[in-house]
């Protein structure tokens, strides 16, 4: 129990304490936060509280602009500075909540918050880790029989995507322009984007530093894994179709991609660990391992928009989905002695359910723009709108209270003038 007043449908309790980067126009250094209720705890504030083995030599991190250096301390750190910040915030425990000076300089209301990108993020894989979604594309343009690539159910498959347009929610996201090939009887054409899609996503921030040529076995994974965001991967469907072979997306999906701005740890999602998806046939020895790593999280994604009165539900799914899990993505990724760094953001690929209403993208909830999608009101999509936001939501539940993530949201912006 917190001396902080949190509300049961809050996302951010005591048993959360996700990170993240704000500012406020009193002070507009952005700095680095911990949310608890409705509240933002500055870290730079207190940073002398964290007296611990690991951290007390090590303060100088919480001034900093972003989570990269904190990243890079490692999972000994990671845990001692939970345990502290869990400590300090307790019903029970003083040295904030009878310090009233104190507390007003250390904590900040949440409304009055900018939020900005929780780390500089040097590079950016995307897997492709959902069966149900990869079976689901497959069969629109495979057929069931060959709907699944050879390759899927060995190796987590993924692509290096775009650092530079990874951007904090809340930011516009601009409607691409760029070839595309409606017609297979006609030349491509040069227009913009008729086929805007989100991809209902997690992902996860990576820790300490690797060598190049160094590996990061299994065993060793998950003190490599930070925490986790929500994240929007806007899919322009019909300039990936036309560029997609041989190489994989690149247009189509590099002009922008939104996470959350709270980075949940590990540790606060310890609570909902759940069962490894059964795989068959059985992996690689490197990709194998027997821990449970995969999490009971609540997804949600819902639309806005100026013809509706209020937001509409599109989908609602769970992180339990994915085949493959963090530990095994990141040990795949790593198997060739790439090297990884503080800050390097990996996401989940498309988060679908085994029901329609669980799909985690339009392309699958309209089929392939077969099956227009009814809001209500007389509102229909197959793909979004101008005007239109996306907004994506996620939370574990357990013993009464909830760890979530926020929101994660974009509004769709009409393409620049060709």
């Amino acid at each position: 129990m917190s001396f902080i007043n949190v509300t049961p449908e809050s996302h951010f309790p005591i048993q959360n304490l996700p990170y993240g980067v704000f500012s406020t126009t009193s002070n507009p250094k952005p700095r680095i936060g911990v949310a608890i209720g409705d509240q933002i705890l500055d870290l730079s504030v207190v940073k002398t509280l964290f007296e611990g083995p690991v951290l007390a030599s090590q303060q100088n991190v919480f001034e900093e602009s972003t989570l990269n250096a904190l990243m890079g301390l490692g999972r000994a750190a990671w845990t001692e500075a939970r345990e502290t910040i869990q400590e300090c915030c307790q019903a029970n425990e003083p040295i904030l909540r009878d310090n009233a000076a104190l507390r007003q300089r250390a904590f900040v209301s949440q409304t009055e918050a900018v939020m900005h990108m929780p780390a500089k993020i040097g590079d950016y894989t995307d897997f492709y880790s959902s069966k149900n979604h990869a079976f689901n594309v497959g069969v629109m343009f495979r057929g069931k029989d060959n709907a699944l690539m050879p390759n899927w159910t060995h190796i987590p498959v993924g692509y290096h995507g775009r650092a530079s347009s990874v951007v904090v929610s809340g930011t516009p996201i601009r409607r691409p322009n760029g070839q595309t090939r409606p017609d297979d009887t006609k030349p491509p054409q040069f227009t913009s984007c008729k086929l805007l899609d989100f991809e209902l996503e997690m992902a996860f921030f990576t820790g300490p530093a690797t060598k190049l040529g160094e590996t990061v076995p299994i065993e060793k994974a998950e003190d490599y894994i930070f925490g986790m965001v929500l994240m929007n991967d806007w899919s322009a469907r019909d300039i990936q179709k036309w560029e997609y072979v041989p190489l994989g997306p690149f247009l189509g999906k590099n002009f922008g991609t939104t996470v959350s701005p709270w980075v949940v740890t590990m540790d606060a999602l310890k609570p909902f660990v759940v069962k490894n998806v059964e795989q068959d046939p059985k992996p690689l020895p490197y990709l194998t391992h027997e821990d449970d790593f995969n999490f009971d999280i609540n997804l949600e994604v819902s639309l806005k928009c100026d013809s509706l009165s209020t937001p509409k539900t599109l989908c609602r799914s769970n992180f339990k989905y994915m085949y493959w899990t963090m530990k095994q993505q990141l040990a795949h990724h790593t198997v060739t002695g790439c090297n990884i760094n503080p800050g390097d953001l990996m996401g989940s690929g498309t988060i679908s359910g085994e029901t329609e209403d669980s799909y985690g993208s339009m392309l699958e909830l309209c089929w392939k723009g077969t099956k227009p999608i009814d809001l209500g009101d007389g509102v229909t999509r197959k793909f979004l709108q101008d005007g239109d936001e996306v907004i994506m939501t996620g939370y574990g539940e357990a013993n009464g209270y909830r760890v979530g993530f926020g929101t994660c949201s974009g509004k769709v912006l009409p393409a620049a003038p060709i």
